[in-house]
């Protein structure tokens, strides 16, 4: 294994750990994600109104409410996320529950935490995300493009994409290296959320389950 995995899943390990949480962290990640969305919703930047215009043709996206990067040289970045499927109606479901973890070299000094979506935009890119662990560019076949400065200018090139990922700092929309990264499903936050045996992928890929606290945030996808 190379130090890039093993930096990784050690970052996915630090953020799984401990496996089991209150009800109440579940909502309130929920509850960080309709946030994010809404100021995809609000925000007058190219980049948010681009996403909002992919969103419209979505088969689900991934909202990571807090991705945290930091270290010395060897950077890692982790944080829980969550996948809202869409079904071919066009309604939004229900979220399932994972982990996005990832691992960069560099000199990268300091701590930095951002709200990180990615648009699936194909049935092939979510069946690729939703099997036990997905890592970013070992998928043959799937085209990944990034939203941030100069996206406008590159809409050509990323015409076309399974997936497209873009971040929000401090209110600023940019892009994100999303190489590398690996999405694992946390299904015993999901299990605690609906209180059902349901794996997260189960949950994405077909339903059969609710919980009201989530009709915010679909609530939100459905006004983009």
């Amino acid at each position: 294994m190379t130090r890039l995995c093993a930096f990784a899943l050690a970052a996915l390990l630090l953020v799984a750990a401990p496996a089991a949480r209150a009800a109440s962290d579940q909502q309130q990640l929920v509850d960080a994600a309709a946030l994010a969305i809404e100021n995809i919703h609000s925000a007058q930047d190219p980049v948010a109104a681009k996403a909002r215009a992919l969103m419209h043709q979505a088969r689900a996206v991934l909202i990571v409410p807090a991705l945290v990067k930091g270290g010395f040289f060897v950077g890692a970045q982790g944080g829980n996320a969550i996948l809202v499927p869409r079904d071919p109606g066009g309604a939004w479901g229900y979220p399932g529950f994972y982990i996005m973890a990832a691992a960069s070299f560099g000199l990268q000094m300091g701590v930095e935490v951002s709200e990180v979506v990615l648009i699936i935009m194909s049935d092939k890119a979510l069946t690729a995300v939703t099997r036990n662990q997905f890592k970013f560019g070992a998928e043959a076949g799937l085209a990944i493009a990034t939203l941030g400065a100069g996206a406008e200018a590159n809409t050509t090139s990323n015409a076309g994409a399974d997936i497209y990922g873009f971040s929000i700092s401090k209110g600023l929309f940019g892009g994100i290296a999303v190489s590398g990264g690996l999405i694992h499903p946390r299904s015993s936050w999901t299990h605690a959320y609906y209180h059902d045996k349901l794996s997260s992928n189960a949950v994405v890929r077909k339903g059969g389950v609710s919980n009201p606290g989530a009709d915010a945030l679909r609530a939100a996808l459905g006004g983009i």
